[in-house]
C-alpha cells in the first residue's frame, strides 16, 4: 500500500483516484519533512529547485541542502538551530527515514529569490569538536569508544573483533574526540560513526554490522545507471607503509613496516610503541590496497534504502568492473524538479577479510602458486581459487564476484608468472 503520507508530499495532482492511477503506472518521486515536528511538505514541494543529501561514510556529519523559490516573498526562514527531519522515496514504494538535521546555515539571494538552507547530522554533537586532556593506559579499543560515547552522551556499539585489541597508551593532548575518533579509525582500519544517538565503530571494509551479521549485498544492472566512472590507479606506486615509534627503553626512534620494498608511504605521526606503529601501517596499506580501483555509480532511479558502508556487485559494465566486489562509501541523493531523484555511490574495491594480514605483510620476489578469493553467490562467504603450489602463494588482491571471476583471476595471474620465470631462465640475446 502506498504510504499514507505521500499525499501530503508530492501534492502535484490533487484528485486522489488520478494520483493512485498515476502512481501506479509512473511512480514519482516522493518526501516528507518536518520542522520542529510540523510537516511542511505541502509548502516545500511546490518551491523545490533541488534538494541534496550527502550520506558519509565515517564520522563527517551528513549534509542536506535545500534550495527553494522565494519568487512571491511568502516563505518564512526557518531559525538557526531548528531541527528538521527527513524522509525519502517513490510514491510506489513509500518512504524511508533519513534521519534528523539541525539547520546551521541559511541564506537569501535573489533576484529571483532564492532560499538556499543547509543542515548537518543532528547526531554528530558540538561537544565532539571541544578540544580535550586526558589519557589511557592499558585498555581496549572497546573502553575507549565507550568512555568516549560516554563522555558525549550517547551509546556506543563496537564490533566484538575491534573491542578487545589492546592500547598500551593512548593520549589525548589538547586534541578533541572527533579527531581522537579519526585517528583510532586509522590505526586499527575501522569506521566510526554516529546513527540514532549510538557511536558506532566497525572494521573499515568490512560490509558488516557490529554485531558481525553481513549486511545487504546489493546487486546493480546497466539499466539500473545512468553514468558511471571507472578508476583503477597503479597500487605499486606506494611498496608499503612505515610508521615511526620510540622503544620504550631508548630514546632511538624506529620504524615499522607493513608491506615492503623501496617506495614507503611515511606516516606523520610517531607511536609511543612497536605493536601500535605497526598496527597503523597494515592500516593504511589496507586503505592504498582498497584505493587502488574505484567507480563512481550514479543511478537513474535513486534508491533511499542505500546506505554507506554495503557491498556490491555490477553487472553488465565492463568486465574489469563486473568480476570484483565493491565497498560502498559516501551516497549522494538528489531530488530536483529537472532530474527526478537520481543518487550517486563513491565504490571502491573491497578487499578480501582473510586475507588482509596476509596483503599487509607480503611482498616475495618469488611466489610457488596464487590464491584469489571470492564471494559465494549463495552464501555471502569468502571461498577460494587457487593454482600450483599452496606453499608461498601470491594472494590476489581483490574480492571476486564469484567462482568463475576467480578462476580466470587465477589463470591469468599463474600464466603471468609462469611466462616471466621461463623468461629468467631462458633470457634473449639480442645482437647487433
Amino acid at each position: 500500500m502506498i504510504n499514507s503520507t505521500i499525499s501530503d508530499v508530492v501534492g502535484y495532482v490533487q484528485n486522489t483516484t488520478e494520483r493512485v492511477m498515476r502512481d501506479a503506472a509512473y511512480p514519482i518521486p516522493a518526501f516528507r519533512i518536518t520542522v520542529d515536528g510540523k510537516d511542511i511538505a505541502h509548502i516545500i514541494s511546490p518551491r523545490l529547485i533541488s534538494l541534496e543529501l550527502t550520506d558519509n561514510r565515517g564520522l563527517e556529519a551528513d549534509q542536506l541542502s535545500l534550495t527553494l523559490s522565494d519568487h512571491d516573498g511568502l516563505l518564512a526562514m526557518p531559525a538557526k538551530g531548528a531541527l528538521l527531519r527527513l524522509w525519502l522515496g517513490w510514491s510506489d514504494t513509500g518512504l524511508v527515514d533519513k534521519g534528523s538535521y539541525t539547520f546551521d546555515e541559511i541564506e537569501h539571494s535573489g533576484a529571483p529569490d532564492i532560499l538556499s538552507l543547509r543542515a548537518r547530522s543532528a547526531d554528530l554533537r558540538k561537544s565532539f569538536k571541544i578540544k580535550r586532556e586526558r589519557s589511557w593506559s592499558n585498555k581496549t579499543l572497546g573502553d575507549v569508544i565507550r568512555d568516549i560515547a560516554l563522555g558525549n552522551g550517547l551509546k556506543s556499539a563496537i564490533a566484538a573483533k575491534l573491542a578487545a585489541l589492546p592500547l598500551l597508551q593512548l593520549d589525548q593532548a589538547n586534541e578533541s574526540d572527533a579527531n581522537l575518533i579519526s585517528r583510532l579509525g586509522e590505526e586499527f582500519d575501522a569506521v566510526a560513526s554516529v546513527k540514532a544517538g549510538c557511536l558506532l565503530c566497525l572494521p573499515a571494509g568490512g560490509g558488516r554490522s557490529v554485531t558481525g551479521i553481513a549486511l545487504p549485498h546489493i546487486t546493480l544492472t546497466r539499466e539500473d545507471g545512468d553514468q558511471h566512472r571507472y578508476l583503477q590507479a597503479d597500487r605499486d606506486s606506494y611498496d608499503g607503509v612505515r610508521a615511526y615509534f620510540y622503544d620504550i627503553n631508548s630514546a632511538k626512534k624506529q620504524q615499522a613496516i607493513a608491506g615492503g620494498g623501496e617506495n614507503l608511504k611515511d606516516l606523520r605521526h610517531t607511536y609511543s610503541d612497536r605493536q601500535s606503529a605497526l598496527r597503523a601501517a597494515r592500516a593504511e596499506f589496507n586503505r592504498l590496497q582498497r584505493g587502488s580501483a574505484t567507480l563512481s555509480y550514479t543511478l537513474a532511479r535513486a534508491r533511499p534504502d542505500l546506505i554507506p558502508e554495503l557491498t556490491y556487485t555490477l553487472i553488465g559494465i565492463k568486465d574489469e568492473i563486473d568480476e570484483i566486489i565493491w565497498y560502498g562509501g559516501n551516497v549522494l541523493h538528489s531530488l530536483s524538479a529537472d532530474n527526478g531523484y537520481t543518487m550517486s555511490l563513491e565504490l571502491e574495491s573491497k578487499l578480501p577479510e582473510d586475507a588482509i594480514e596476509y596483503l599487509a605483510e607480503e611482498n616475495q620476489k618469488t611466489y610457488s602458486g596464487v590464491i584469489a578469493y571470492y564471494r559465494d553467490e549463495k552464501t555471502g562467504t569468502e571461498k577460494t581459487r587457487t593454482a600450483g603450489d599452496q606453499s608461498k602463494p601470491r594472494r590476489l588482491l581483490w574480492l571476486y564476484a564469484n567462482k568463475n571471476t576467480a578462476k580466470r583471476a587465477v589463470d591469468r595471474e599463474w600464466a603471468r608468472m609462469q611466462a616471466a620465470k621461463e623468461e629468467a631462465a631462458n633470457p634473449t640475446v639480442s645482437g647487433g
